[in-house]
């Protein structure tokens, strides 16, 4: 046999004995140590906490009973106190597991299984691959390896993110996407709730804002390079109450998830403009955007804008605790600011050489504002053209040249380049065989092969990248279970991306587990795409 085929056959044979006295978990794990001894859990097993167990603790357990309601009605049992006893789920805060606060240990005996953790973010995780170590025994009986799993992510930021603008989502529908990153331990969902096409949030000293912004007289049919273009002539709109916001927020902080909301500065402003002509740079009216793509609209730098902007952020920061507020600040077109004389001389006054500055200086105020109110401002990575602001984080989209820019300079990043990580992109060839997208082609292989932390830094630069986001544009996305086509499998690959360190990577076998998780996905109702199933 020639050499070449022996060690690919070594090579298959490692991969295929390691998986069977492995675990199917994704992402994968920092640590696993399978023995050959089986546990088979099955209904006449107690699930317990310990005594030093929180509410927080207890309503993780309940969210887990509802998660195998549909598969494995019988299995759970009422959570009591901890006791010793066989054929026991121990469910506990344990100070002394070796992990950091994200982290988690499971105990795989045969007739016992210890869930811990330091924390109880840490101890969600946990039960989260739990949940997929389990599924299989619920749905064929196939037990598995006892045995312990350490595990803890790389990455501190760990997005997914989510356009309501350019079509709109139910708050059933946003509660199950956060469900869907639960699954996957993402921790930070990116609600992008501005744009041109549409205002999605309830601002009460602006109640325009959403009676216009949030509502567009007819939305373009077919791609925007389409010609000639036609319209379909239906009202289009909706927005999410402050009451629905905060259910939402709550919703995701349970399941271990931070809302980041993006309220789009000062570009990308057509509808708010549409709203509230005065905060225009152009001096004429305009309506809430019909069709996708950009747009030459642009907010005024002027004092009487801000104030606008600084209560609409009041807002912002009541309804969503987050340290960050996302403000956009991408392909903001400066036309009107050059074309306009008044402009031009308060930009002159600012001693500021061209247009780029300019728009610096405006994300300057906006940073000022919410370092001021104890937040923190992140951009994408034009914010970095004339200067980024002293307190800004980048989330970095054009590639990772931003990223890496902003890294340089010891700000935060996010690495989020669209090569890798815009699931609005086709996933596969034939792009006819496809839903219509927007374009591009990003594999379910390519987002694996993803590293957040470029080469070309060094060790104490990449300390700034905080991980890396998963964006979701909605413009050819009009339905959640498209949404979910669009993004399922393609979240389980960036979740191994943003949580197992890159030696522990291995593409087929991610394949080989990524098929009971795909079940899980079925046995939820979820829509996914089946093209990569082994």
């Amino acid at each position: 046999m020639p050499v070449k085929n022996f060690v690919l056959l070594f090579a298959i044979l490692c991969l295929s004995v390691s998986n069977a006295f492995c675990w199917d978990i994704i992402p994968k794990p920092k640590t696993e140590k399978p023995e050959k001894e089986l546990c088979g859990l099955n209904p006449t097993w107690k699930w317990m906490a310990g005594p030093d167990s929180t509410e927080a603790i207890r309503s993780m357990y309940r969210q887990f009973e509802r998660w195998a309601d549909t598969t494995a009605t019988g299995y759970f049992k009422p959570l009591d106190m901890f006791e010793k006893c066989p054929r026991v789920v121990s469910i506990l805060i344990d100070k002394n597991v070796k992990t950091g606060t994200e982290g988690y240990q499971i105990r795989i005996k045969k007739e016992e299984i210890v869930v811990s953790a330091k924390t109880v973010r840490g101890l969600f995780y946990g039960l989260v691959s739990l949940k997929q170590l389990v599924f299989p025994l619920f749905k064929e009986r196939k037990p598995f390896p006892c045995g312990t799993i350490l595990d803890e992510p790389r990455f501190t930021w760990r997005g997914m993110h989510l356009d309501v603008s350019r079509h709109f989502f139910s708050v059933q529908e946003v509660e199950t996407y956060i469900e869907m990153l639960a699954l996957h331990k993402m921790n930070v969902f990116h609600w992008h709730l501005t744009d041109d096409q549409g205002w999605r949030m309830e601002v009460k000293a602006f109640p325009k804002l959403t009676e216009v912004g949030a509502f567009r007289p007819q939305t373009m049919n077919g791609h925007h390079r389409d010609k000639p273009r036609t319209f379909d002539g239906k009202p289009y709109g909706g927005f999410y109450t402050q009451d629905q916001i905060r259910h939402i927020v709550q919703y995701a902080s349970e399941r271990m998830i931070t809302v980041i909301p993006e309220i789009e500065m000062p570009g990308h402003c057509q509808e708010m403009i549409a709203a509230y002509p005065e905060l225009a740079s152009k001096d004429t009216t305009t309506e809430v955007m019909t069709v996708w793509g950009g747009t030459d609209h642009i907010l005024n730098p002027f004092p009487p804008t801000f104030r606008f902007l600084e209560k609409v952020l009041d807002e912002t920061m009541a309804l969503f605790p987050s340290a960050y507020i996302h403000v956009g600040g991408d392909e903001a077109m400066k036309k009107h600011w050059r074309k306009n004389t008044r402009i031009q001389k308060f930009k002159d006054s600012l001693k500021l050489k061209n247009e780029d500055e300019l728009q610096s200086w405006f994300i300057q105020q906006i940073d000022h504002y919410l370092v001021s109110k104890g937040r923190k401002l992140m951009g994408w990575d034009e914010i970095l053209e004339g200067g980024l602001a002293q307190n800004a984080a980048v989330m970095s989209w054009q590639g990772e040249k931003g990223g890496i820019e902003a890294a340089k300079m010891k700000h935060y990043v996010v690495m989020s380049p669209g090569t890798h990580c815009y699931f609005d992109h086709y996933q596969h060839e034939p792009k006819s065989e496809e839903p219509l997208a927007i374009g591009g082609l990003t594999t379910l292989e390519k987002v694996y092969s993803y590293d957040p932390q470029p080469a070309v830094l060094t060790a104490d630069e990449k300390k700034y990248i905080m991980g890396a986001q998963g964006n979701v544009w909605t413009e050819y996305i009009q339905t959640f279970s498209q949404v979910q086509y669009m993004v399922l499998p393609r979240m389980a690959a960036l979740s191994e991306v943003v949580w197992t360190e890159v030696p522990s990577k291995n593409y087929p076998g991610f394949k080989q587990r990524l098929q009971p998780l795909s079940a899980l996905y079925g046995a939820q109702g979820w829509n996914w795409c089946r093209k990569e199933m082994p």
